[in-house]
């Protein structure tokens, strides 16, 4: 598995041709306690950078970006009746979605962890 970060604070988890997508530690810390989250509808073809949703918290509103390209497979339900998990656990069960990679070449242009830590504190 191959872990990327961008430097709006997305993480990707790339599995095969599945990537997993979510906010990082960083970001929830950010925002603070998280209380609503809008998840991407199943289905939709997302390009990099595209809006993918949006994370509310008690002092902000953050849009959520698609670090790459695909296809939307999987969102995460826990999340939207739990929103407070992307505070608890943002690079585990806090996940955002799913998506199919229509171009895994674009995850060169992620940041790899020792990138995303120099810009993140």
């Amino acid at each position: 598995m191959t872990l990327k970060f961008t430097p709006e604070h997305e993480w990707i988890r790339v599995d095969g041709d599945l990537a997993t997508v979510g906010i990082t530690h960083h970001a929830q810390d950010a925002l603070g306690d998280v209380v609503f989250v809008e998840l991407p509808e199943i289905g939709r073809k997302l390009a990099r950078k595209d809006v993918a949703g949006v994370v509310e918290s008690v002092k902000a509103a953050a849009d959520v970006y698609a670090p790459v390209g695909g296809e939307v497979v999987e969102v995460n339900e826990a999340l939207r009746a739990d929103p407070s998990l992307a505070n608890r656990d943002p690079m585990g069960e806090g996940w955002f979605f799913r998506l199919r990679l229509a171009d895994p070449a674009e995850l060169d242009g992620l940041l790899d962890e020792a990138a995303y830590q120099q810009i993140a504190h």
